[in-house]
């Protein structure tokens, strides 16, 4: 195999880490449980009973709570969105600082 070759495949290998890296992101994960999972504790909260009203004081907790968790899936996947994960950066490739004591 020849240095190109290897370098070649090396770079590629960098890209599909760098990729899954991305992909696997926490935040991406927790977002899209809370928005899942916040879809369907809310649509519970909307099809509620009076019985269920009754035993709960009046309070819709499944509602406030899927509006709850649909709100900070949001925020997860908003953050994710403005703030994406950086690649990562080779050391090997990064110019050598010049020495400041010598200047």
């Amino acid at each position: 195999m020849s240095d190109y070759e290897y370098q070649h495949e090396v770079e590629e290998l960098e890209r599909k880490s760098a990729t899954a890296a991305r992909l696997f992101d926490i935040r991406r994960i927790i977002g899209a449980l809370f928005v899942i999972y916040g879809v369907i504790v809310t649509i519970a909260g909307l099809t509620v009973s009076d019985t269920d009203l009754d035993k709960a004081e009046g309070v819709n907790i499944n509602l406030w709570t899927g509006l709850g968790m649909l709100g900070l899936g949001v925020f997860f996947l908003v953050w994710l969105w403005l703030r994406p994960t950086p690649p990562p950066v080779d050391t090997e490739q990064l110019p050598p600082e010049a020495d400041k004591g010598t200047e």
